[in-house]
Parts: structure tokens; C-alpha cells; sequence
């Protein structure tokens, strides 16, 4: 499979995740809105995902796809599925007494998380136990994590990208559920979400039986090859989740916000995820394997080239997104969440949040090319660095910029702390020589930012004129913001291929199989 055509699979299921996520979010602001029983479910669900993406999808996933890869490439399959069932075997060892101790010690976790409700003593009893419901969902996704490592480093991309879509759609069966039943929406959601973990984990057996590997659980042991695995976990877990540790320190300063903060800022950045996990997200997953075969066999050539599209690919992407999100937040909120018990208010406080975060999207796309780029090399301990500094100017800047601008304070301060791993990122791939942008790439990022910001003129004259439409009915609503989406994207199309930024030569030769 071609890199781009990789790209394309993982990114267009991602998208269809995030469609169904869409509907998701558009059915719980319907029932919660964005008051506190909103917040604590955010909250719940909050810390099984943080751990996920800093343990499971994160320092785990950067670690192991390089090393299986490269036993892949030097010894055969054979001793690749062995060690994968060496590391299967440990991570269920460690997991199992971690999620029983961590149900027991929620209360005392919800006090460093979310301390702001521990005033109220019906609301913190009540977020403890969603705590204690989701918990378990670490455990089951990080199974899952380790079976799409192996699927992406054999070069099936499609199965991992398609298990979030089991996640939205459990937890749209639990929002009917609740409504069927007359079960409390954030405890029927609780369980959607964990429930959501058995079935992913389903799916990518099934898959993995298909691919012909068969992973077991065999007594663990701390082998050579497993002590290397952990010891590039430790900074991993760091390097690869900065966006999350980010989000954790936003949610606690949340917590001690207005009611609803917390879920202004779940909504933004739900919109804001979008296009991190169809385009970052998509371009991490499938050039980390391709960039460790490349570096195990000392092509590089081919490393310089596949950097190069990596970046190439990510700002053609993300800087129309990111001005997109930026120029009309409130036509897609309205269109998207305005009902129920979300409201103008809402949509308005939610609004100015997106925009903030949108600032950072371009520097998190470029991120996670930069740091495969380390990884690829098993080098955890960089990225760390630059995380640290990261995570501590971020923290600071959302203590600081939340007094004067309250919740949009905090996502402001994680689109600046973006830009600032970035930085950090760039000068030290730049210093150990492995920075080598191509020609091509050179010439045309110029001409993309110009493109994006063509396309956001157009977009706000648009929205100008029809501002009316957005604040009349759903059907009416749905269909306009749909056209100003199609105008933007025929806009940005046109003026890349005017302005020499990309070609539809180009688009066809990296979509063949190579």
C-alpha cells in the first residue's frame, strides 16, 4: 500500500468515526446541554482516555510498531508475533491490579482532577462512581492498541482506523437507552463508553484472525527485548500525549470555572479533534512503520522523501482546516449543537473556545510527523524534553490567560503550547542532521498558506451573507452550512492547483500502489 493511499484509508474511516461522533455529540448536548451533569461525565470519561492515549495509543504505540518493524524486517514474522505476545502477556499483567486499585482510589484521583466539585458532595459522589464505571475501558483499549500496532506494521491500516466508530455507536445506543428506560443519561453514557472497549476489542480480533496472527497471553517474563519496550515507554508516555496532559491540566483549571466550563471546552475540542485524528493522526499512523522499515534498512533517501510528504500532506490539510474552524465556529456549532438544553449562550461560549484551540492545529499535524521521525529511530528520550518544557509553559499560560479570558484562556494556551513543541521539535531534528526537507516541499508551503488564506476571505464573506440561515431551522440550517463548506473546499481547491501549490499529477502518482 502506498503512503498516501495509507494515509487516505486510516484518514477516511477516522473521518467516518468522527461523523458518528458528531451525532453522538449532537445527541448529548440534546440531553445533558453544558451544565454539571455534562461536566462530570467529561470529566469520567477523561481520565481512562488520558491514561489510553499516554499508555496505550501513546507511549506504547511509538515504542512497540518500531520495534516490531524492525524485528519484522531483520528476523521474519515469526519472531515478530513472538514478541507481540511477550508484550501482550506483560501489559495484562501490569494493567489488570492498576485498574483495580485505580476503581478503588477514584475518590482521591477525582480530588487532583477536579477538585472544584469536591464543594459539593451529592455532584463529587456522583462523578467518583462514572469514574469507577469507566475506568475499566483502559484496559480493553489497550489491547486494542497493541493489535492495531501489529495490523499497521503488516500494513493494514483499515481495521484499527474503523474500532472509534464502535465507540460512537454504543454510546448513541446508550443515549437511547437512557431515554427508553428513564436511566440517568451520564450513568447510561458511563456504560456506553466502557461497553464500547469490549466491542473494539472484538473487532480487532476478528481482524487479526483474518490477517493470520493469533496473539496469546503465555506466562510474562521480562525479557531483553520486553525491558527495551518499557524503557522507551517511560519518556514515551510523555512525548507522545502532550495534547492530553495539556487537556488534563485544562480540565482541572475548568473544574474551578463557571459551571459549563468544562463542557465548552469538551465541545471545542471535539470540533478541533476532527481534523487532528483524520489528518495528524492519519499521517502518524501510517508513517511511523514506513519511516522504521526505511531506517532499519539505512534508506535514507527514502526517510528524507516520506518526511517531506508527511509535511507536505499535513499542511496541505490542516491549514485550511485550522482557518475553516477559526473564520465560521458559530455556523458549525449552531448547525451542529444549538438544541435541546445547548443554547445561543452556549453555542457563543463554545465558539470562542474553538477558535482558540484551532490556532494550535497546524503545529500538532507537524508534530506528529516530527516526532515519528524520532521514534522511527526508538528515540523516546528527545521528544520527552521538548514535552516537559511544553507541558509546563502550557500549564502556566492557562493558570495566567484563564483570569483574564476564563475557559478560552485554556484552550488559547494549548494552541500557543503547540506551536511551542513544535519549535523545540524542529531544532533538535535540525541539530542531530535528520531534518532534511526536500525541494518540492520547500516550495509549495509558501504557496499553501496563501491558498488557506484565500479560502478564509471567502468563507467569511459567505457566512456574512448568509447569516440569516444559520439562525433558522435545523432543515434549513443543515443545507447551509454544507454549501459554505462545499464553497470553501472548491475555493482552497482551486487556488492550490492556481497558485502552484499541489497538482492533480502529484495527487495520482502517490495514490498507485507502489
Amino acid at each position: 500500500m502506498s503512503f498516501a493511499r495509507a494515509i487516505a484509508t486510516v484518514g477516511g474511516l477516522t473521518m467516518l468515526s468522527r461523523v458518528a461522533g458528531f451525532v453522538r455529540d449532537m445527541l448529548t448536548a440534546w440531553v445533558l446541554g453544558a451544565g454539571t451533569a455534562a461536566d462530570i461525565f467529561f470529566v469520567a470519561q477523561r481520565i481512562p482516555n488520558w491514561f489510553r492515549a499516554m499508555f496505550a495509543e501513546g507511549a506504547f504505540t511509538v515504542s512497540f510498531v518500531p520495534m516490531y518493524s524492525a524485528r519484522l524486517e531483520k528476523d521474519g514474522r515469526k519472531a515478530a508475533d513472538a514478541f507481540a505476545d511477550q508484550a501482550l502477556s506483560m501489559m495484562v499483567t501490569v494493567l489488570l491490579p492498576l485498574t483495580v486499585v485505580m476503581m478503588v482510589a477514584m475518590p482521591g484521583i477525582m480530588l487532583l482532577v477536579a477538585s472544584g466539585y469536591a464543594e459539593e458532595p451529592g455532584v463529587f459522589a456522583q462523578l467518583v462512581r462514572l469514574g469507577q464505571i469507566t475506568f475499566p475501558y483502559l484496559i480493553l483499549i489497550s489491547v486494542v492498541a497493541l493489535q492495531t500496532g501489529v495490523l499497521n506494521a503488516l500494513g493494514r491500516f483499515g481495521p484499527g482506523a474503523a474500532a472509534p466508530i464502535m465507540l460512537n455507536l454504543c454510546m448513541i445506543a446508550a443515549i437511547g437507552v437512557s431515554w427508553a428506560y428513564g436511566v440517568e443519561p451520564n450513568t447510561a453514557l458511563a456504560w456506553g463508553f466502557t461497553v464500547s472497549g469490549v466491542a473494539q476489542l472484538l473487532w480487532l480480533s476478528v481482524s487479526c484472525w483474518r490477517a493470520g496472527v493469533t496473539l496469546r497471553i503465555t506466562v510474562p517474563r521480562l525479557s531483553p527485548e520486553v525491558r527495551q519496550l518499557f524503557r522507551q515507554m517511560a519518556p514515551g508516555a510523555l512525548a507522545a500525549s502532550v495534547i492530553q496532559i495539556n487537556l488534563l491540566v485544562g480540565t482541572h483549571i475548568a473544574s474551578l470555572l463557571p459551571a459549563g466550563s468544562v463542557s465548552y471546552l469538551y465541545y471545542a475540542d471535539r470540533l478541533n479533534q476532527l481534523p487532528l485524528g483524520v489528518i495528524g493522526i492519519a499521517i502518524g499512523t501510517a508513517l511511523l512503520p514506513t519511516l522504521s522499515r526505511h531506517v532499519q534498512a539505512g534508506r535514507q533517501d527514502q526517510v528524507r522523501h516520506y518526511l517531506s510528504r508527511g509535511m507536505e500532506f499535513g499542511l496541505m490539510l490542516a491549514l485550511p482546516a485550522a482557518v475553516a474552524l477559526a473564520v465560521i465556529p458559530e455556523p458549525i456549532l449552531t448547525t451542529l449543537f444549538q438544541r435541546g438544553n445547548f443554547g445561543p449562550a452556549e453555542t457563543a461560549a463554545t465558539a470562542m473556545a474553538l477558535q482558540a484551540y484551532a490556532i494550535g492545529i497546524p503545529a500538532y499535524v507537524a508534530s506528529k510527523v516530527f516526532n515519528a521521525a524520532f521514534f522511527s529511530r526508538q528515540d523516546t528520550r528527545t521528544p520527552v524534553k521538548a514535552a516537559i518544557i511544553t507541558l509546563l509553559i502550557n500549564t502556566a499560560l492557562a493558570l495566567l490567560l484563564s483570569q483574564y479570558l476564563g475557559h478560552v484562556g485554556i484552550a488559547l494556551a494549548s494552541g500557543l503550547a503547540a506551536f511551542l513543541n513544535i519549535g523545540l521539535l524542529g531544532l533538535a531534528l535540525h541539530r542531530k542532521g535528520i531534518l532534511k526537507l526536500d525541494a518540492q516541499v520547500k516550495r509549495r508551503i509558501p504557496r499553501i498558506i496563501l491558498a488557506a488564506a484565500g479560502m478564509g476571505l471567502v468563507l467569511a464573506g459567505l457566512e456574512m451573507l448568509l447569516h440569516d440561515l444559520f439562525t433558522a431551522a435545523a432543515y434549513i440550517r443543515i443545507p447551509a452550512l454544507a454549501g459554505l463548506i462545499a464553497v470553501g473546499g472548491a475555493a482552497y481547491g482551486a487556488l492550490v492547483l492556481l497558485l502552484g501549490a499541489g497538482s492533480l499529477a502529484d495527487a495520482k502518482a502517490l495514490l498507485r500502489r507502489r
